[in-house]
């Protein structure tokens, strides 16, 4: 039994539940998710969490029933009549080709199956949470009340959920981030745009330093490029048709008179648009010179940022924002180079999140959704270069089909955390778009003009995202070359502020602080601790009379002579431990 099959069916027994309790309610869908399931309900009162534990018990009753789950399809005629006092499945039953329910007891539900074959066949669930849900995700229509939920095939399984969600809320980078002082987000000054305190802009430096020794190591040459174009860049690239759900409202500029050929005086006005993408920025300097086959790969990068409209409900502290500084770039290449540069991609991107601490990783080849463009020629072939790439180096994947971008299939790699937890972080894709839209050219070795292949990528994706994931994989607790301040040096009291002042100058190359403020001893390291400091030097009489330092890390303390401490730390950073 699949446990995407059990949750799904799972939901159907709430909604049955649901239909028992309160009988006037109105119903939304109910499918299987990551982990669960929820079922959307209008309800004529409000209910709240409190009333979950009665609705598991209604929910428990229709299992110990044992009904079976029953299919049959039926016309569109019937599936109005039947469904003739539940608007939101007469609003799903209008768009629908072929229409089947399914009935288990005297409940039935518009639904295409897979079902269970009865209720008894549920060993474990359990309800979660409340929360609000707009009807079809569209904040134009009403808001619904969604119940969520959770199913396994045994007590064992739902404990380790539930035990993981315990680990998850401890890791939770919105709180973290609070705590540990490393970024914020005001409503005032604008939802899901954060602000990057100093420890975090440390840290945040610290990526981008590495960026920039990766990237030109092997090629890259970097850009800066502007928050806002003329909407007609955007028309001409294709965003503003392609993707203008995600794009902010034009903004009008301009207020400068000019004289007409009648003597009068008019307004001039352009449109401009906030970036979404920094694509068509680079693809102007690509084409700001002529180009010969010798010139190429040509690789441009920019620690680019951009804003895209996501829905207030989707907002997630750094992970889902909308303004963000992406990792981006572009290769262009000839079709010959195409594979090559590839396989160094792939190869560079696995490194460098490895670099991070992330070892367990999944790859996913997207290939051609139904809205594209370009030709379906083009597009196999690439498809084929990608997975040629993977299968080269031996690497597992797996294939989402139709999970392509609208301008070229992708492979992205997605990161596993300490808790298990996939994310989406490293994304490269082609792009058939741009070079035709922009006539992009090269001139080849017999003289003639070629349409060049272009390669966008993301190694480590947004500077937001990759930060709250690796707030969450470290629970804040970053490895010595990430930690915003990597050392706390703790004098037991006045009389040896000194030599920790001494000792603070030693190791001025690190990350260093003082810390003596008038507390207790205990207070200082137990507050150092709770900040998760790396290394906490703590010196007093024995440490001033031995020439050495007492070193707190984990639990675990050792005497170190400041020397060999120095060199355990450059050890470590040069690690990346």
């Amino acid at each position: 039994m699949k446990l995407e099959t059990l949750r799904h069916s799972t939901a159907h027994v709430l909604a049955h539940a649901i239909k028992n309790l309160y009988p006037n309610t109105k119903f939304g869908i109910g499918p299987d998710i990551e982990d669960g399931f929820y079922y959307d309900f209008d309800f004529k009162k409000p209910i709240s969490d409190k009333d979950l534990s009665q609705i598991e018990k209604e929910m428990k009753k229709i299992i110990k029933q044992d009904l079976v789950f029953k299919k049959k399809s039926i016309t569109k005629a019937e599936a109005k009549k039947l469904f003739k006092d539940q608007p939101y499945k007469l609003e799903l039953i209008k768009d629908l080709k072929s229409i089947s329910i399914y009935q288990v007891g005297d409940f039935i539900d518009l639904c295409k199956g897979p079902h269970i074959k009865s209720t008894k066949q549920i060993p474990v669930f359990k309800l979660t949470k409340i929360a609000g849900a707009y009807w079809k995700g569209d904040e134009k229509n009403k808001m619904l009340t969604r119940i969520y939920g959770t199913a396994w095939e045994n007590k064992k399984q739902l404990k380790d959920y539930f035990e993981k969600i315990d680990q998850a809320e401890k890791r939770d980078h919105r709180i973290l981030g609070q705590k540990l002082e490393l970024f914020m987000i005001n409503e005032d000054i604008g939802a899901g745009l954060p602000i990057w305190l100093p420890k975090g802009a440390t840290i945040r430096k610290i990526i981008e330093d590495y960026l920039h020794d990766e990237l030109e190591q092997v090629g890259y040459k970097w850009l800066y490029t502007p928050h806002i174009a003329s909407r007609k860049l955007w028309e001409r690239s294709g965003h503003w048709n392609f993707y203008n759900e995600s794009m902010y409202s034009p903004i009008e500029i301009g207020q400068s008179l000019e004289e007409t050929q009648k003597g009068k005086k008019t307004k001039l006005k352009e449109e401009c648009l906030l970036k979404p993408m920094n694509c068509p920025f680079h693809v102007y300097v690509y084409n700001s010179k002529i180009r010969s086959y010798r010139d190429l790969p040509i690789k441009l990068a920019e620690l680019g940022t951009v804003y895209r409209y996501e829905r207030s409900g989707t907002l997630h502290g750094l992970t889902r924002v909308r303004g963000f500084t992406q990792d981006d770039a572009h290769i262009i290449c000839t079709p010959e180079q195409m594979n090559k540069e590839l396989a160094k991609l792939v190869k560079h991107a696995i490194k460098m999140l490895k670099d991070f601490g992330f070892k367990n990783l999944n790859i996913y080849l997207s290939t051609r959704p139904e809205k594209y463009v370009g030709t379906p020629t083009n597009w196999r072939k690439a498809t084929r270069a990608l997975e040629e790439v993977l299968k080269k180096q031996k690497l597992d994947y797996k294939t989402d089909k139709g999970g392509g971008v609208f301008y070229g299939p992708k492979i992205d790699i997605k990161i596993k955390d300490s808790i298990g937890r996939e994310w989406q972080c490293t994304t490269i894709q082609f792009d058939f778009n741009l070079p035709q839209r922009f006539k992009m050219a090269y001139i080849d070795n017999n003289g003639k003009k070629k349409e060049p292949y272009m390669i966008h990528r993301a190694l480590l994706g947004s500077m937001e995202r990759f930060f709250g994931v690796l707030i969450e994989h470290y629970a804040g607790a970053f490895p010595l070359w990430l930690s915003p301040v990597q050392i706390h040096v703790i004098p037991i009291s006045d009389k040896h502020r000194k030599y920790a002042s001494d000792i603070v100058d030693r190791l001025s190359d690190f990350r260093v602080e003082l810390i003596d403020q008038n507390e207790s001893l205990s207070k200082r390291i137990r507050n150092s601790e709770t900040i998760k400091i790396p290394y906490v030097v703590v010196v007093g009489d024995q440490e001033i009379k031995s020439k050495k330092i007492n070193i707190r890390s984990k639990g675990k303390t050792q005497d170190l002579s400041i020397n060999k401490f120095i060199e355990q730390l450059n050890t470590q950073i040069k690690k990346k431990n």
